[in-house]
């Protein structure tokens, strides 16, 4: 017998004596899991800022790495609220430029205005835009669901990146010479199959670049700890097969979202062995393939 469907009706969270913006607050402080933006921890809510201001949220990820700046909103995002996300994300990024940060709107619709206004920051801005909605389970029972509708990787624009040259000794000072080591044996990895390939050092990241011009299938971030590795877009014939390899292999990894032109990301935080380096072979010469 199949199972009944029922359609959930929305709550408006506005105009609800209970379920007011204090409410949320509360429940994206116990569950941060709930914004899908992977295993945070709440490091404070409502933080005075300086100059004024108040940050509704702000969480690290479970590196200690990554810090999100999240401004919530009930009701549709106005241009209030998204200056006010974006001058609390700068203002965060300012005072602790040891780590990185993204802006994140939280909101129970986000606008086609909204859109129109982040455009205009040609992609520099990292920002995640997410819908939240409280539904009616009935029995005075009421659950919460949020979707992404703006993905701050969607956003980074290689071409915009390029604009800003950097070299190693740049990287030397914001990295570490371990994960720039590593970005070497990466790099040696590519060279195998590319040997025309050479790196190229930008502001944002470490890509690659053949005879001068940008060619970046994979990109390398040398952070403190471990070195973030990009790799594009694979064919559908090829996701299954490596997706079984990497699940097997001890490499962290996840995939970005469907605007995005980058499959994988992967965490790499040691020197990897031969099985690993054979692995990471195999899948760059794939991507290679697809992509020149």
């Amino acid at each position: 017998m199949a199972p009944e469907f029922v359609q959930l009706k929305q709550i408006s969270m506005k105009n609800h004596p209970v379920l007011n913006e204090a409410w949320l607050h509360s429940r994206l402080s116990e569950q941060p899991e709930l914004l899908g933006l992977g295993e945070l921890d709440l490091i404070t809510s409502e933080k005075t800022l300086p100059g004024g201001g108040r940050l509704d949220l702000l969480f690290v990820d479970s590196n200690a790495e990554t810090r999100y700046e999240v401004e919530v909103q009930l009701g549709a995002t106005d241009e209030s609220h998204i200056i006010r996300t974006l001058e609390y994300w700068d203002i965060e990024r300012r005072r602790y430029p040891q780590y990185e940060h993204v802006a994140v709107i939280v909101a129970e619709k986000i606008t086609s205005r909204f859109f129109n206004v982040i455009s205009l920051f040609n992609g520099f801005i990292p920002i995640v835009a997410i819908q939240a909605k409280a539904l009616d389970l009935g029995h005075n029972q009421i659950t919460l669901d949020f979707a992404t509708v703006l993905d701050h990787t969607s956003l980074a624009r290689e071409e915009d990146e390029a604009d800003f040259p950097a070299d190693r000794t740049y990287w030397e000072d914001k990295a570490t010479p371990k994960t720039l080591e590593l970005v070497d044996h990466l790099f040696s990895i590519v060279q195998e199959i590319d040997p025309g390939i050479a790196l190229k050092y930008n502001k944002y990241y470490i890509g690659l670049a053949r005879n001068g011009i940008a060619a970046n299938y994979i990109s390398f971030k040398p952070m403190k700890q471990l070195v973030r590795v990009r790799a594009r877009r694979l064919g559908h014939s090829d996701i299954e097969d490596i997706e079984e390899q990497l699940d097997a292999s001890p490499i962290d990894y996840d995939t970005f979202g469907p605007n995005s032109s980058y499959d994988y990301k992967f965490e790499i935080r040691e020197m990897p062995d031969g099985q690993v380096s054979d692995l990471l072979r195999d899948l760059f010469l794939r991507i290679q393939r697809r992509w020149n």
